[in-house]
């Protein structure tokens, strides 16, 4: 049999088994992907502290200055969800008149869809639902906790694993790999970089939009687009249906509902598929399907925390194939731009990500 068709079958298997351990040992790989991609990111602060002020003490700046980080966002995710939280418990009764009377063209045709609500929102669902939120925080804390945990242990080690990578006795392996970690830093910074100017846009344009509109909680709306652009797709899926459904109870109107929906479907077009382009250049050139698979892919096997980590993955193994000869087909092909490689010389762990 052909050496190729040995080698694709055999790659083919080990990525549907990577994929199926990846799904099933969630709870400990998830976190540790976190926890590099976290370290890829903020190695430089972390490099060029050390190099002014005790190893200890650098170190300790940057976690603090990433929880800091992470802490706001939360905190604009819980404040934006707490407003609308409140809105809804202040206008229920608005709510259920709009839900009553969008549903009478449904009676007419002896579709009772206030029936079958009624009949399965009791007591028992509420506890159910309220059981199942708690499970989920518990489970967030645990994994951010376990992040925090190998964020700080990599950070502490990152220099030393560089060097044993240094070390290898294939010096041509040795230097590509270390070539790949410094590339994939640079462009895993980039996409931060991009997707936060791509949110910033994406809120202030929801949030003028809303309030032009004349549409309640403008400014939450506005955070939330913010926040949660991170989430690819996902995010600004949430962030255009909601808004729609809320001018539906607010305005009692289809058409303003449509309307709502429309334009913000178009910001968020707009802003995806030109101005995110335009900002990363050729610098992040990525198929589109690409992007859409990842974000598909390990939000299924990830659930939410996939939907975020996804494209950065795609992105780090499209680089790691551009180094090797007998992978750059696939990032040529996925990448949407020519990659060539080439031996190059071995950075020293310094210089790296």
């Amino acid at each position: 049999m052909d050496n190729k068709v040995v080698n694709t079958t055999a790659a083919l298997v080990i990525t549907v088994v990577v994929l199926a351990v990846s799904s099933m040992a969630q709870a400990v790989f998830e976190p540790v992907i976190f926890a590099i991609f976290i370290i890829a990111l903020i190695w430089p602060l972390q490099k060029g502290l050390q190099a002014r002020m005790p190893r200890a003490l650098a170190l300790l700046i940057t976690i603090v200055v990433t929880l800091g980080v992470v802490v706001a966002l939360t905190s604009m995710v819980i404040w934006g969800g707490g407003e609308i939280a409140d809105w809804i418990r202040q206008n229920v009764s608005r709510i259920e008149a709009t839900f009553r009377n969008s549903t009478k063209w449904l009676e007419q045709h002896d579709i009772f869809v206030m029936s079958h609500v009624t009949e399965n929102f009791n007591a028992g669902w509420l506890v159910s639902f309220l059981k199942a939120v708690a499970t989920r925080v518990n489970v967030l804390v645990g994994f951010s906790l376990l992040v925090f945990i190998f964020l700080i242990m990599g950070l502490a080690e990152t220099e030393d694993f560089q060097a044993h990578i240094a070390n290898l006795k294939d010096e041509e392996t040795s230097h590509r790999l270390l070539r790949a970690s410094q590339l994939i830093g640079a462009k895993f910074r980039k996409y931060m970089v991009v997707r936060t100017i791509a949110s910033i846009a994406t809120g202030l344009a929801v949030g003028l939009f809303a309030l032009l509109m004349g549409l309640e909680l403008a400014a939450a709306w506005g955070i939330l687009a913010f926040a949660l652009n991170y989430l690819p797709y996902i995010g600004s899926l949430i962030v255009t249906i909601f808004p729609a459904l809320f001018a539906f109870v607010q305005f009692d109107s289809w058409q303003v509902a449509g309307i709502v929906f429309v334009i913000l479907a178009v910001l968020q077009f707009v802003i995806g598929s030109y101005l995110e382009p335009m900002i990363s250049g050729s610098a992040l050139a990525i198929s589109p399907s690409v992007v859409t698979f990842a974000v598909v892919l390990w939000t299924f096997l990830w659930g939410l925390p996939g939907a975020f980590i996804g494209v950065p993955l795609a992105i780090a193994f499209l680089t790691l194939c551009a180094q090797f000869p007998s992978t750059q087909w696939i990032a040529t092909m996925f990448s949407g731009t020519p990659q060539t490689p080439t031996a190059v010389p071995s950075p020293k762990p310094s210089e790296l990500t």
